[in-house]
C-alpha cells in the first residue's frame, strides 16, 4: 500500500554518536515505515493517553470506580468467539525467560533452556539511545544467525542450536522517544520498538519458521488494545505480510486492564496468544491508581505482598479463567531470585519458587516467567510434573472460578504490618536501582533479587502513600517525611561507603527519589520523570528523511 506522507523526522544522536553499525537499523526504509505508523497513529495514541489522564484523575479522587464494563457485557457474555493462539514456537510455554537485549544478556537468555525469551525494552532496558538501538541489532543479529559475544580473556560464545522462542517487549504506550522527532515532536516509544523489530525481524522470524511475537505492557483497557490492533494490521499490510501473522501476549499489569481482561482478547483476538500475570507491577498500578484514597488502599511492607493475599488470588484465578474460556495461554508471574553462593539462602530461596510455580501450575496456568537462567530447571521441572506430555492446559476451564469487582478490589485482604525495616528496604532499594538505571542498567541484582523498574517503582510509591496518610509504623509511629529523609540520609552514606571510589550516580538518584516519593503529588512514573531530566540529550541530528 502507499506510503502515507507524514512529516520531518530526525534522528537524535548522543555523544560519540553514530556508533558504526546504528545505521543498519536505521536505514531509509526503516525511518518511512517509522513515519507511517505515526503519520497513522499518532493522533490516537494521543487521544488515549489524554483519555487515561482523566481517567485516573478521576479514580484518584474517588469521583469514579472501577467495575466491569456494562457497555462490553455482550462481549464477555457471547461464548462462541476465540483468538487466533498459539503460532511455531509458543505453543509450549511452560518456562519463559524476561531480560534486557544487551548483547550478552542476549546470547544468555536464548541459550537458557527456556522456551520462550521475553527480550524487554520496557521495564529491564533503560532508554538510552544506544541501549534502545544496541538492543535492535542484537535481536537482528540473532534473528540473521550472526549473534556471538567474545570475553576479555578471549572466549566466544554463540546462539546454540535449539534457542528460545523470541518475543519482543516495546515500551508502554506512556513512553515517548526524545531522540527521534517527527516535525519536532517525540515519537511514541512503542511504535518505535515496534516498528524497528517488526521491519527489520519479522519476514526473516517466518522464513526461520517462527514469526514476530510481541508482549504488549501497561495496557490500562480495551480501546488500548484496539489500537494495537489497528497498528499489527496496519503493520502487515505495509510490509506485504499475511493478516493475522502477528501473535501478541498481553500483560495485565494494571487494575484497569484487570476489569477488562475479556475486551482485551477480543479486541486482538486476530493476533492474540494469551495473558501475562504482570504481578509485580500489577501491585504498582493499585498504588499507583488508589494511592490517595485511604487506609483501605493502604499495602504492609512490600515483601509481605504475597501471591497468597486474596485480592491477588482473585486477580490470577480470573486471568487463568479468562484465557482459557478463549483459547488463550495464561502465564504466571516472575521468580526473580539469584541463584546465591549461600547454600541455605539457596535452598530456602528455592524452595519459595518451587511453591509459587507449583501453586500457578495447579492454578491453571500454561507456564510462568524466570529471570534467571538458574531458575529455568525450577521452574520447568515443576510444569513439566503438571502438564507431562501436553504443552499446556488449556482444557482446565476453570468454571469454580467468580470473581467480583470486590474481589479485585479488596486490598485491605493483604492485611500485615508496616515496619521502619519495610520503609528503610524501600527507600534503599529505590536508590540502589535507581543509581544503576541512571547509569544504564535496568536489570539490577539487589539483595540476591533481579529487579527491574517495577520494584523501584512499587517501593518509591509505597513510600509517598505511607507518607500521605501518615500510616502507623508497627510501633505505632506515623511515617512521616521527616522520618523518610533521615532513612535516606542514612542509606546514602550506607551506598557512598559501599561504593568507595566507584563511578556512581547517586546524587542524582536521591533528587530523583526525593521528586518521585516525598512530594506532595504522586508522580506515574518515575521512568518518565527520570528519562526526561537525566536521559534526555539536546539535538544533534544525525539522520533526517
Amino acid at each position: 500500500m502507499p506510503a502515507p506522507r507524514g512529516g520531518r523526522i530526525e534522528v537524535i544522536g548522543e555523544p560519540g554518536e553514530p556508533r558504526e553499525r546504528f545505521r543498519e537499523i536505521l536505514t531509509p526504509q526503516a525511518l518511512e515505515f517509522l513515519i507511517a505508523l505515526d503519520t497513522t497513529f499518532a493522533a490516537r495514541w494521543a487521544d488515549l493517553l489524554a483519555a487515561r489522564r482523566e481517567r485516573r484523575l478521576l479514580l484518584a479522587s474517588g469521583a469514579a470506580g472501577l467495575d466491569f464494563l456494562s457497555e462490553t457485557a455482550a462481549i464477555r457474555a457471547d461464548e462462541s468467539w476465540r483468538v487466533a493462539g498459539a503460532a511455531p514456537g509458543l505453543v509450549d510455554r511452560r518456562v519463559e525467560i524476561a531480560g534486557p537485549t544487551e548483547r550478552t544478556a542476549t546470547v544468555t537468555a536464548l541459550n537458557s533452556g527456556a522456551r520462550v525469551w521475553l527480550a524487554d525494552f520496557a521495564d529491564a532496558t533503560v532508554p538510552t539511545w544506544f541501549n534502545v538501538i544496541a538492543g535492535q541489532l542484537n535481536l537482528l543479529d540473532a534473528v540473521a544467525g550472526r549473534l556471538e559475544v567474545t570475553t576479555p580473556a578471549g572466549r566466544r560464545y554463540r546462539v546454540g542450536p535449539d534457542p528460545a522462542t523470541i518475543v519482543v517487549r516495546p515500551r508502554g504506550w506512556h513512553l515517548r522517544e526524545h531522540h527521534l522527532l517527527i516535525d519536532g515532536r517525540p515519537m511514541s516509544a512503542s511504535l518505535v520498538d515496534f516498528g524497528l523489530y517488526f521491519f527489520h525481524c519479522a519476514r526473516r522470524q517466518l522464513d526461520r519458521g517462527s514469526g514476530p511475537y510481541f508482549c504488549l505492557p501497561k495496557l490500562e483497557g480495551h480501546r488500548e488494545a484496539r489500537l494495537w490492533n489497528d497498528v499489527f494490521v496496519f503493520a502487515q499490510q505495509r510490509l506485504g505480510l499475511p493478516r493475522g501473522t502477528i501473535r501478541a501476549t498481553v500483560l495485565i499489569e494494571t487494575i484497569p486492564a484487570a476489569f477488562e481482561m475479556e475486551e482485551i482478547l477480543y479486541e486482538l483476538r486476530e493476533h492474540c496468544a494469551g495473558l501475562n500475570a504482570g504481578r509485580w507491577d500489577y501491585v504498582f498500578s493499585i498504588i499507583r491508581t488508589f494511592g490517595a484514597r485511604g487506609e483501605a488502599f493502604v499495602l504492609p511492607d512490600r515483601a509481605q505482598v504475597t501471591m497468597t493475599a486474596p485480592f491477588l488470588r482473585a486477580y490470577t484465578a480470573l486471568l487463568v479463567r479468562t484465557c482459557h474460556r478463549r483459547g488463550a495461554h495464561a502465564i504466571g508471574g516472575m521468580a526473580a531470585f539469584i541463584p546465591s553462593r549461600d547454600p541455605e539462602v539457596n535452598a530456602r530461596a528455592l524452595d519459595q519458587v518451587r511453591q509459587d510455580k507449583q501453586r500457578e501450575a495447579d492454578d491453571g496456568f500454561d507456564g510462568s516467567w524466570v529471570a534467571h537462567p538458574g531458575l529455568v530447571a525450577v521452574c520447568e521441572a515443576v510444569f513439566d510434573a503438571r502438564l507431562g506430555a501436553a504443552p499446556h492446559q488449556l482444557d482446565r476451564l476453570r468454571p469454580d472460578v467468580s470473581v467480583t469487582a470486590a474481589d479485585l478490589l479488596d486490598v485491605a485482604s493483604a492485611a500485615g504490618l508496616v515496619t521502619e525495616a519495610g520503609l528503610r528496604s524501600n527507600i534503599t532499594v529505590a536508590l540502589r536501582y535507581i543509581d544503576a538505571w541512571l547509569r544504564g542498567t535496568g536489570a539490577v541484582a539487589i539483595f540476591d533479587l533481579m529487579e527491574d523498574a517495577a520494584t523501584a517503582e512499587i517501593a518509591r510509591c509505597q513510600v509517598w502513600q505511607w507518607i500521605h496518610h501518615g500510616t502507623r509504623l508497627a510501633d505505632g509511629r506515623p511515617v512521616t517525611r521527616e522520618l523518610a529523609e533521615r532513612l535516606l540520609a542514612e542509606e546514602l552514606t550506607v551506598l557512598r561507603a559501599e561504593r568507595g571510589g566507584a563511578p556512581n550516580r547517586l546524587d542524582e538518584a536521591r533528587e530523583v527519589f526525593v521528586e518521585t516519593a516525598l512530594g506532595e503529588t504522586l508522580p506515574e512514573f518515575f521512568t518518565t520523570v527520570a528519562y526526561t531530566d537525566y536521559l534526555t540529550k539536546r539535538p544533534r541530528a544525525l539522520a533526517r528523511t
